[in-house]
C-alpha cells in the first residue's frame, strides 16, 4: 500500500498493511536533504517507527534530485524544477545514499532507485546515467545493509517496456535484487495487466534476469473519473491483487490509501479513516490470499476466471466474470459447499450452479 500523510493527518489504517511504499509521502531526496549537508529525517523516522509498530515492511524510493544537486535545476518536472534531472555530481548521490542507508539500516526492507524513469516528468536523463546511479546505489546499500534489497527503477505502462528493455540491455539488471514496474492499465480492467506483466517477464528472460523477482511497486486507477461504482472499485482492487499474483508479480503496492484527488478508485472516505468498499476489499483479499499457494488462474471463452488456492491442505477457488453477471457451473470435483462474496458472508451453495459477477467469490468445499 501507499500511504501519504500518516505522519500528520492520516490515521494508521484499521486493516493490516504488510508492506508500504513511501512515495508521495515527502520522503524522497529533496525532502531528506533540501540543502546540501542539511538532513531532515523527522518525517521519515515517524514513518519507520509506525512501520515497526505495525510490523510493516518499508520500500523507500531514492529519487528525485533536489534542486541544489540537479544537473538542470530550472528544468520542469512533475514536482519542482530540477527534480527530474540526474544529479550533477555523482559524489552527491553517493553521499545521499550512504547517509540514508546508514540512518535506516535494519528499518527499511528495500530501496527503489527511481520512480517511472520513462516519464519525462520524473526523469530526463539518459539510460546510461540511470544504470550508473543504480550501480553506485546498489553497491552502497548492499555494503551498509546486506539484508536490504535493491529494486530497479520502475518504469510504467506499455511505453515503459521499451525503457526497461534498454536499461537491462545496458546491464542495469545485474545490480538489483528485484525488477520494478508499474502496471497501470486504467481505464481498462485489471485483466489488462496480465499481458503487460507477461511482456515484462519476457523482457527479463531475454536479458538474462528472469530468475529475479518482479515487483509491481505502484498501480491504481485514476480513470474513469468518476469511477462507475463503489462495488466495481472493490472488484477491481481484488482482481488486481489476484491477477498480479497469478501472472508472476511477487509484490504489489496499491496506490493509494489516502489519495482523494488524483485517483478515482479510492479505498477510504475523505477522512482517510472510514473504509470504502475498496478498502474493505483490501482487507478481505489479504484474508483469502495470505498463507495460501496459488495453483494458477484460467479464463474461459465467456471471460469467467477461476483461480485455485491451497492452504494447509485445503483447496478453495476464486471465481468471477470480468464482463458481468453469469451463471457458473460448479465442477463436481470441487465438492463445493459454501460461496463467500467479496464483501459478504459465506452462503450455503444450493445446486450445481453459482451466480457470479465482476466481484470475486470464494468457493470452498
Amino acid at each position: 500500500m501507499h500511504i501519504h500523510r500518516v505522519a500528520d493527518a492520516t490515521p494508521w489504517p484499521m486493516v493490516a498493511v504488510p508492506a508500504w511504499r513511501l512515495w508521495d509521502a515527502h520522503a524522497a531526496w529533496p525532502d531528506l536533504e533540501p540543502v546540501k549537508g542539511r538532513w531532515m529525517f523527522n518525517a521519515l523516522d515517524k514513518y519507520l517507527a509506525l512501520a515497526a509498530e505495525h510490523h510493516t515492511r518499508v520500500l523507500l524510493p531514492l529519487g528525485l534530485s533536489p534542486q541544489w544537486a540537479s544537473a538542470r535545476p530550472e528544468e520542469n518536472s512533475v514536482y519542482h524544477p530540477g527534480y527530474a534531472a540526474e544529479p550533477r555530481d555523482m559524489e552527491d548521490w553517493r553521499n545521499y545514499v550512504t547517509a540514508v542507508a546508514t540512518h535506516c539500516k535494519g528499518r527499511v526492507a528495500a530501496y527503489e532507485i527511481w520512480n517511472e524513469p520513462n516519464e519525462k516528468g520524473f526523469w530526463t536523463g539518459d539510460t546510461d546515467r540511470m544504470v550508473a546511479l543504480t550501480r553506485e546505489a546498489a553497491a552502497i546499500v548492499h555494503k551498509i545493509d546486506p539484508h536490504a534489497l535493491v529494486v530497479s527503477p520502475s518504469a510504467t505502462m506499455n511505453a515503459g517496456v521499451d525503457w526497461l528493455t534498454q536499461f537491462l540491455r545496458q546491464g542495469g539488471g545485474q545490480y538489483v535484487d528485484a525488477i520494478g514496474f508499474h502496471f497501470y492499465v486504467a481505464p481498462r480492467p485489471p485483466e489488462a495487466m496480465v499481458p503487460l506483466i507477461q511482456r515484462v517477464k519476457q523482457v527479463m528472460e531475454d536479458a538474462g534476469v528472469g530468475e529475479k523477482p518482479l515487483w509491481n511497486t505502484e498501480t491504481g486507477w485514476m480513470a474513469p473519473k468518476p469511477f462507475p461504482s463503489e462495488d466495481l472499485g472493490a472488484a477491481y482492487l481484488a482482481r488486481a491483487f489476484i491477477l498480479n499474483w497469478a501472472a508472476g508479480a511477487r509484490a504489489f503496492y496499491w496506490y493509494a490509501w489516502d489519495n482523494h484527488t488524483w485517483v478515482s478508485l479510492q479505498t477510504t472516505e475523505a477522512d482517510s479513516r472510514t473504509l470504502r468498499p475498496a478498502g474493505r476489499a483490501y482487507k478481505v483479499i489479504q484474508e483469502w490470499m495470505a498463507g495460501a499457494a496459488l495453483s494458477g488462474c484460467n479464463q474461459d471463452a465467456e471471460h469467467t476466471w477461476t483461480c485455485q488456492l491451497t492452504r494447509a491442505g485445503v483447496t478453495r477457488w476464486i471465481v468471477w466474470n470480468e464482463l458481468g453477471d453469469r451463471s457458473f457451473q460448479i465442477p463436481a470435483a470441487w465438492h463445493a459447499r459454501t460461496a463467500t462474496p467479496l464483501l459478504g458472508e459465506p452462503q450455503a451453495i444450493q445446486g450445481a450452479k453459482l451466480e457470479i459477477g465482476q466481484a470475486p467469490v470464494l468457493v470452498a468445499g
